[in-house]
């Protein structure tokens, strides 16, 4: 399962999906106007980082483009929900601290098997509270498609992403109980711990 997770949570990083926010500006290229045109925008600007050269290259332009176009705090709050109320304030710092490079660092090598990849929106439903949910298709050459579906909201009068569900899976779930596991078994200081040592 940890695979599959794995292999997931790339398309959705490839796709603009789930990095933290980092100090680079984010490309003019990606159209927040409505939630179809943030997300055709966004995945078309992260599929070109992913054929714009050296994987440095690429983690570079993944960080512009999702420092701000993700819904940051929202995502990585979501990853430890269970363990907010029991950890210190010091040890959600370095949560925080160690989560963009734990997955730069994790996926970055799976990103380059989305490089030739296409994605078509294909309509946009409202959700409760002001957000909406983006149905997509995602296609590799000879391969089948893959049903994406985007959870977005509107923070400071701009689309930003929240979730992926990518075939019915929940990817912020899925990485979610990969956490869970990991801090039961060994203890939240050892989820950072994990999360330094894959930057």
């Amino acid at each position: 399962m940890i695979k599959v997770r794995g292999a997931l949570l790339a398309l959705g990083i490839a796709s603009g999906m789930l990095l933290p926010a980092v100090t680079a500006p984010a490309s003019a290229a990606v159209d927040t106007s409505d939630p179809q045109r943030f997300i055709q925008t966004l995945t078309t600007d992260g599929f070109a980082a992913m054929r714009s050269g050296s994987r440095e290259a690429a983690k570079a332009k993944f960080r512009a483009l999702l420092s701000q176009n993700v819904a940051v705090d929202q995502i990585g709050d979501r990853l430890i929900r269970a363990w907010l109320p029991k950890i210190t304030p010091a040890q959600r710092a370095a949560y925080k601290s160690a989560l963009p490079g734990y997955v730069v660092g994790t996926y970055a090598d799976r990103l380059f098997e989305y490089s030739n990849a296409s994605i078509r929106v294909i309509r946009s439903q409202p959700t409760a509270g002001g957000g909406a949910d983006v149905y997509t298709q995602v296609t590799k050459p000879g391969a089948q498609p893959i049903a994406a579906t985007w959870s977005v909201v509107k923070i400071g009068g701009a689309w930003k992403v929240l979730n992926l569900n990518v075939a019915g899976i929940n990817v912020a779930m899925a990485q979610a109980a990969d956490f869970n596991s990991v801090i039961q078994r060994q203890g939240f200081d050892a989820l950072v711990r994990m999360m330094n040592a894959r930057k």
